[in-house]
């Protein structure tokens, strides 16, 4: 099983971007009105960032980042890793973390890789950078993510279009001897890949002229096979039940309750799916913020997003316990506790 804690290192920041550009669902001319009230009461999502050309994952990450590196008054040459998580990335290859590096003008010395990975990316990712920081005794690091999911979704798809948002996100840690530990567990379900997935565009089916031909899939869903494509019900009956599964599972591994935690951060996937998984762990409704109405899905970006948007005040000003879920796309799904005292937190970025 993998279940484990990372000692010593502390989370110092949070910056998040968003592109200027929103569309309000109640704009999207695909649904009814009264198909547009039932969206919007049962996903959460009323309005979501949109990317207009030109604007990348890559982008939204750097502004993030650039904020925060500045709000911290960290010296850039201290910097020693940087990963960049994102199923968005700006190019097949290289790797985008290493361009980054170079726009933020780290240094040469500095690690840079990337992750592909989306809905349980921050739990992951914040896993992966703790376990190599302690591990090796570097002193500061970069935790960029996000998606700019709104290209890869075809208008004609009320299935996907209306739900997902962009952002960018940037997380700073910091080698600390007094700093509380990180505990996470990790989990896959490859069998279910093909239930959130981009069918064309990889090694596995090679884009052709085939791939650009729009298909009606079914009533109000239109698409290519370049688009994402995705099974809301089988991610809706997964999610509502192994996420509390796993949850259960981690507080007893933990030696933890739902008491212990100030706040549950979710990733941002809709309404009716967090609150299923809410309402199974007993959680009162105050202590799930969400961000999902302002952005809708934003992918890995959704739980730093969510304490930008919702948590600035509190987690600049007092120490919080979090206990974050991040599930999805894969299916890959993982668990996290870790607390957060006077962070960095500047305003919502956007570009």
């Amino acid at each position: 099983m993998a279940f484990f804690s990372i000692q010593h290192i502390d989370i110092k920041g949070i910056a998040a971007a968003v592109p200027k550009k929103k569309e309000s669902n109640w704009d999207y001319d695909q649904l009814t009105t009264a198909e547009k009230k039932l969206l919007i009461k049962y996903t959460g999502v009323e309005s979501r960032r949109i990317a207009t050309e030109g604007i990348t994952t890559s982008d939204l990450c750097f502004h993030a980042a650039e904020k925060l590196i500045k709000s911290l008054n960290w010296n850039k040459e201290d910097i020693d890793i940087l990963i960049f998580l994102s199923q968005s990335s700006d190019y097949y290859l290289p790797a985008t973390s290493v361009i980054l590096q170079h726009r933020l003008g780290l240094p040469k010395n500095c690690m840079a890789f990337d992750i592909n990975l989306g809905c349980s990316g921050y739990v992951y990712g914040l896993s992966v950078i703790s376990s190599i920081m302690s591990a090796s005794s570097l002193k500061k690091g970069l935790l960029l993510m996000g998606d700019v999911s709104s290209v890869s979704c075809s208008k004609e798809d009320k299935s996907t279009y209306p739900l997902f948002g962009d952002a960018g996100t940037a997380t700073a840690l910091d080698l600390d001897n007094s700093a509380g530990k990180m505990t996470f567990q990790l989990n896959s379900a490859g069998s279910h890949h093909k239930s959130i997935i981009i069918p064309d565009g990889g090694l596995r089916n090679l884009v052709s002229k085939d791939s650009f031909t729009v298909k009606q899939v079914s009533d109000g869903i239109k698409r290519a096979d370049i688009n994402l494509a995705l099974n809301g019900l089988d991610v809706f009956d997964f999610c509502i039940t192994e996420v509390p599964k796993s949850i259960k599972a981690f507080f007893e591994l933990n030696g933890t309750q739902e008491k212990d935690y100030d706040h549950f951060l979710m990733h941002q996937a809709n309404k009716l799916m967090n609150e299923t998984i809410r309402k199974k762990l007993k959680f009162k409704p105050e202590k799930v913020p969400y961000s999902i109405q302002q952005f809708g899905n934003t992918s890995s970006a959704s739980i730093p997003l969510t304490i930008v948007t919702q948590m600035k005040e509190q987690v600049e000003n007092n120490f919080v316990n979090l206990l974050l879920a991040g599930f999805g796309v894969g299916f890959s799904w993982g668990i996290g506790s870790l607390s957060l005292k006077n962070i960095a937190c500047p305003e919502l970025i956007e570009i």
